[in-house]
């Protein structure tokens, strides 16, 4: 054992060499774009567009993604369904929950969402996964009038594109006061438990709801799940959060620059004000 500790802790101690090479690596040109763009969001300048940024004039269908864009982290919503998942899975499989969240992870990364591992590899009932991650408490989440102003004013259809339930998306859209400005929820269910980022997803959306992808614009808070809606011809919006959320990791909060994001934002409803004009109670 003394050797093994031994060996294990000399595998940590880098050589004069590869000490030089890790100090002399040049940065990498992303993450400092990246970090350029997340400074340079503050409360004076909450969004920022791409050089090449895809206008708005021409959108006729404005889809938004529902966990984490439509509400701030400070709800406490996700946190809730995350944990809820973890414990599914500890349940599951009989394990402690620190091993539980180490697996829900790890299917999450495989797989896109735990739900399809645990569908693909076990065939466990799905509606009786959505119906246990999604019975949460929405009592942190308040109305936000600002933000269902400035949807209820964009010209044309308004969807909800989801990777949860439907009830779920209804549920906190209804707490929002949101709800009724939207003409339907697609969730993971209509997507064939398919979830985003996977290009399938988004086909199908746009067949069942006869969306023009070149004629519509996709709000959502994961970098990655914006790549195939701004291929597919969308005009694209990362809504990030204003403050650093503890409950996520990194690279799901990241103010990203990259060509299949037009623009940022830290604050939707604002945001949204600048596309249509401010309503008369913000103008």
């Amino acid at each position: 054992m003394k050797k093994l500790a031994e060996s294990r802790s000399k595998a940590y101690i880098l050589s004069p060499e590869a000490s030089r090479a890790l100090a002399a690596r040049r940065p990498d040109p992303e993450a400092d774009e990246n970090h350029r763009v997340a400074t340079a969001l503050t409360a004076d300048k909450p969004h920022l567009a791409s050089p090449k940024a895809r206008q708005f004039g021409h959108v006729e269908t404005w889809i938004f993604d529902l966990d984490n864009t439509l509400y701030s982290h400070e709800a406490l919503i996700w946190p809730q369904v995350d944990a809820r998942i973890t414990a599914y899975v500890a349940d599951m499989f009989g394990i402690d929950g620190m091993s539980a969240r180490a697996l829900q992870k790890y299917f999450y990364h495989q797989h896109g969402t735990t739900l399809k591992a645990l569908m693909d590899i076990y065939a466990i009932d799905p509606h009786a996964f959505l119906d246990f991650a999604h019975d949460i408490d929405h009592s942190l989440l308040a109305p936000n009038p600002s933000l269902g102003d400035a949807i209820g004013r964009l010209p044309g259809r308004r969807l909800i594109l989801t990777n949860g339930s439907r009830r779920h998306a209804e549920n906190v859209a209804r707490e929002l006061g949101v709800l009724d400005h939207f003409e339907d929820v697609f969730d993971i269910v209509a997507a064939d438990y398919i979830p985003k980022p996977d290009r399938r997803a988004y086909d199908m959306f746009f067949e069942k709801h006869g969306v023009d992808p070149a004629k519509a614009a996709m709000f959502e808070d994961i970098a990655k799940n914006l790549e195939a809606p701004h291929a597919a011809g969308m005009t694209t919006a990362l809504v990030v959060p204003a403050t650093i959320d503890p409950y996520r990791d990194a690279f799901e909060q990241e103010a990203v620059a990259a060509p299949h994001v037009d623009y940022v934002t830290r604050d939707l409803a604002d945001f949204l004000d600048s596309v249509v004009g401010p309503g008369p109670s913000r103008g």
